[in-house]
């Protein structure tokens, strides 16, 4: 038998044998040995100003490196913290791994200090939630999480720790020991997989009109390549839900645009008009299925929740991708040619000269001047802006909080995903009522000096909400916002900062301080009274 190691001392080594670089998180009095262990292990701990800063920082850093994220905080009120995070990471599918610690196992169910069942809480924003008696069943279940991650399931997996164990001596060996991969474990269900696959590959090598669906599963398969080969040699159009955006290349001729909602002109005519809808890692919300029309449906993704259609395949995108290049080429020039009618763009007047400057116009200045930076997008009126303008060029250039959207996402986030791309610059775009949530962040991000430059869009109000007020109610309450001083609170956080309003001005900013490389805030002062287009109102050219 080797030496004897601590539990907490063993996470972290299986950690760094996994390639881990970075920790997200906040520390306190039950998680304490973790952070012990931490403090000479090659994994570096970031430091985050509020726990949910830490789950959104976690977060991003999987998007953008395609590896899971770690994110850690004590027991009780830490581990609540985290939970818009972890919900954030859940409805997009996001791997994060969440290691929360919790009272002594003696004294668990006699209402302690700062005792709470964090696993009901966090039961249904979870894939997978783990409560750790023994650092033998810790060290087999945190492998299993890993199995899952590895094995393409994507989401939150939390792990609570409580502090007694994480100081309890165990045997070394089991780091490096084998764990049973039993696909059972891992929740793949292979009924009828082979009967699905065979009825679904009929279908697809019939199909007169197919369209292919794409979701961020194609992202977290790293398949983005296959899906390109496989629509250019078997001449299938694709759309991409909101998620996905950016896993198909926006200028490729096959490409229709984002499908749903606020989906294009083509992309809606061909869900619409399909005679074959063939969904690749996308959960087919309703935001989505509002561009689909009655044609069969072809659902392949690795979460059985999700499925919606008529055939479903329990399966990696990737894997499935695969078996469709063996079906032969299908003709389908006649069904191109009719959607070529139909309109990619939308049609976006960003030409003002207005002072305040036009939301519109100064979004669509920030993105010419990004370039290639990693845009990071928060929730509010803004981002249907930025959806409408944004081209993107590549998977993971691109995020947001999509299918949960909370306010406050894009400041922490921008942590994460700097630390994962360090040679391009984060320019995130983040409305006056979203920034205050998350403000605190700010410190994170000067005290790493990070190249992060916050794009902050002032119109003083919460503005999608005051937008919603008026249409149903004909006036507003409780969302006009009394700012304080932006540049000043820059300042105090010892942040360089510069406020515009001006048509042309703001594209000169953004680029003065992506030279600077730096963190900078642009305070972006817009008209206040400029509403963003409904779905129904949308134009295409």
């Amino acid at each position: 038998m080797k030496s004897p190691e601590r539990f907490a001392q063993a996470i972290i080594k299986i950690l760094e044998l996994e390639g881990v670089k970075y920790i997200f998180g906040h520390p306190g009095e039950q998680i304490l040995p973790i952070y012990e262990a931490l403090r000479n292990s090659e994994i570096e701990h970031i430091l985050m100003r509020h726990e949910q800063g830490a789950a959104h920082a976690a977060d991003a850093y999987a998007r953008i490196s395609g590896k899971f994220g770690v994110c850690v905080a004590t027991a009780g009120p830490g581990a609540l913290n985290l939970t818009m995070g972890v919900a954030t990471a859940y409805k997009d599918s996001v791997p994060l791994l969440i290691l929360t610690g919790d009272v002594p196992t003696d004294l668990r169910g006699d209402d302690v200090f700062q005792e709470i069942d964090v696993r009901e809480v966090f039961a249904p924003i979870t894939i997978s939630s783990y409560r750790i008696k023994t650092p033998e069943d810790g060290v087999l279940k945190l492998k299993e999480a890993i199995e899952m991650f590895r094995m393409g399931k994507t989401g939150p997996i939390n792990v609570i720790l409580p502090s007694d164990v994480l100081n309890m001596e165990m045997d070394v060996s089991l780091i490096y020991s084998e764990i049973d991969k039993n696909p059972e474990k891992i929740d793949k269900e292979n009924v009828d997989l082979d009967n699905n696959v065979t009825e679904a590959l009929k279908l697809i090598s019939i199909a007169e009109k197919p369209l292919i669906v794409a979701g961020n599963g194609i992202f977290w398969s790293k398949s983005s390549n296959k899906l390109l080969k496989y629509a250019e040699s078997h001449y299938v159009p694709v759309s991409a839900t909101y998620p996905a955006r950016g896993v198909f290349p926006d200028d490729n001729p096959l490409y229709l645009g984002m499908i749903g909602i606020r989906g294009t002109e083509a992309a809606n005519f061909a869900g619409k008009n399909a005679d074959l809808i063939i969904a690749l890692g996308s959960r087919l919300s309703e935001r989505t299925r509002a561009g689909i029309g009655n044609s069969r449906i072809i659902q392949v993704n690795l979460d059985k929740k999700a499925f919606k259609g008529d055939i479903n395949i329990q399966e990696d995108v990737g894997v499935f991708l695969d078996t469709m290049f063996n079906l032969e080429v299908f003709d389908r020039g006649k069904w191109l040619q009719e959607l070529k009618k139909y309109s990619k763009r939308y049609k976006i007047n960003t030409d003002f000269d207005n002072i305040p400057i036009k939301p519109q116009t100064a979004i669509n200045e920030i993105l010419e001047a990004a370039g290639d930076s990693i845009i990071v997008n928060d929730a509010g009126s803004h981002t249907t802006w930025v959806t409408l303008l944004q081209r993107i060029k590549e998977p993971g250039s691109f995020i947001f909080s999509g299918g949960f959207a909370p306010m406050g996402y894009a400041l922490p986030a921008a942590v994460g995903a700097s630390l994962a791309e360090p040679e391009k610059p984060v320019v995130v775009i983040v409305g006056d009522g979203g920034f205050q949530m998350t403000v605190q962040e700010l410190a994170s991000i000067v005290q790493r000096n990070l190249p992060v430059i916050v794009c902050l869009i002032n119109n003083q109000s919460l503005g999608i909400i005051k937008q919603w007020q008026l249409m149903k109610y004909g006036e507003t309450y409780q969302v006009e916002l009394q700012n304080p001083d932006f540049i000043k609170l820059a300042v105090a956080y010892g942040m360089d900062s510069k406020r515009v309003d001006t048509p042309g001005e703001v594209y000169l900013a953004v680029k003065e301080a992506l030279n600077l490389k730096i963190p900078y805030l642009l305070e972006v002062i817009v008209d206040k009274d400029e509403e963003i287009p409904l779905p129904h109102e949308m134009h295409f050219y």
